[in-house]
């Protein structure tokens, strides 16, 4: 039981690391594509920049819901 309860600890650290695994590769996918269509069509930039961010201010949201939840679980 006390190998059981040291692990414990540890698992909310590795939970952390995969809950930021989503978040990191949603802002490659949405940076990577605004790049693209600005490549494609140079005239959208400021449209695709906008909501750019838009994108990264919901991505980044899972980021912290990652952070904040094992504090609420305990």
């Amino acid at each position: 039981m006390d190998i059981l309860a040291e692990m414990n600890g540890s698992l909310s650290t590795v939970g952390y690391g995969l809950a930021a695994i989503g978040p990191g590769v949603g802002l490659g996918i949405v940076i990577g594509k605004t790049i693209e269509g600005t490549a494609r069509q140079p005239e959208m930039a400021n449209q695709l920049r906008g909501l750019m961010f838009i994108g990264i201010a919901l991505i980044e949201a899972l980021a912290l819901i990652g952070i904040a939840t094992p504090f609420f679980l305990k």
